[in-house]
């Protein structure tokens, strides 16, 4: 397991900033939450929605000299065929299939543009993207090697909970809406397949934890379903020299 910190998110859309800095935290970077909070772009700034997205807490780190790969499952963005048997594809190859996608295809949510301008941004600053399997093996891969895992997954299965509605985000089961969140995987038991969570939401309804385990059974389809809000993917950030470039190494624990 690895030893994180994560703070209580201030409002019901910073999840994103406090996951962020949680993993910041995690490499020795001393940044406040609320610098992370003010510099992270959202939806809501640009008039698509609130919270954030993924890729947006991925170019932050970029700008802030660490490395990011994306893992997404998004299949309103990403075509399966634009990925290799090892699910990777190169960057300008990415660039001209998601500029030649907003340029042919209509559609409503404004959600699609601003996350296709992410990508290429994020693209552009020497951001990876992979498609491909979400496994056990995959999530426990990078946690063995030292690395956590930020998520933007469903709220809604994850905890489930009733749908959301409203400027106030309501529990209301028959008007309300999936919800999208962020989290932090962190800790993997090979024997039960628990995957152990950091959860910037403080009194969550399904844990009543900042720190819980899910079965993989449970935190796949949640992960996969936050297809739903633009989220459904894996972010993965490190120092430009990999894990064992982190200020506290001894922060870490293995399980």
């Amino acid at each position: 397991m690895l030893a994180m910190h994560i703070l209580p998110q201030p409002d019901d859309e910073t999840c994103g900033p406090t996951c962020l800095h949680a993993v910041y935290s995690y490499w020795g970077e001393k940044i406040g939450l609320d610098e992370v909070i003010e510099s992270a772009r959202s939806l809501n700034i640009v008039g698509a929605g609130r919270g954030t997205l993924a890729v947006m807490l991925g170019i932050h780190a970029l700008s802030r000299g660490y490395r990011a790969s994306l893992y997404t499952f998004n299949l309103h963005v990403f075509d399966p065929t634009w990925f290799d048997g090892d699910s990777c594809a190169r960057a300008d190859f990415l660039t001209s299939k998601l500029i030649a996608q907003a340029e042919e295809k209509s559609v409503d949510d404004p959600r699609f543009a601003v996350a296709t301008a992410s990508y290429l941004e994020f693209l552009s600053k020497g951001g990876e993207i992979s498609f491909g399997d979400l496994s056990g093996g995959l999530i426990a891969g990078f946690i063995r090697q030292g690395l956590p895992v930020l998520t933007g997954l469903s709220a809604t299965y994850l905890y489930r909970c009733a749908r959301e509605f409203g400027p106030n985000d309501d529990y209301d089961d028959i008007r309300g809406f999936p919800t999208g969140h962020f989290v932090v995987l962190h800790g993997f038991d090979g024997k039960t397949r628990g995957v152990t969570i950091a959860d910037p939401l403080e009194g969550n309804p399904g844990f009543e934890s900042q720190r819980y385990t899910v079965s993989m059974e449970r935190l796949v389809p949640a992960i996969m379903l936050g297809v739903l809000t633009y989220d459904a993917n894996l972010l993965v950030i490190q120092p430009p020299g990999g894990a064992g470039e982190r200020g506290d190494v001894n922060g870490r624990v293995d399980a």
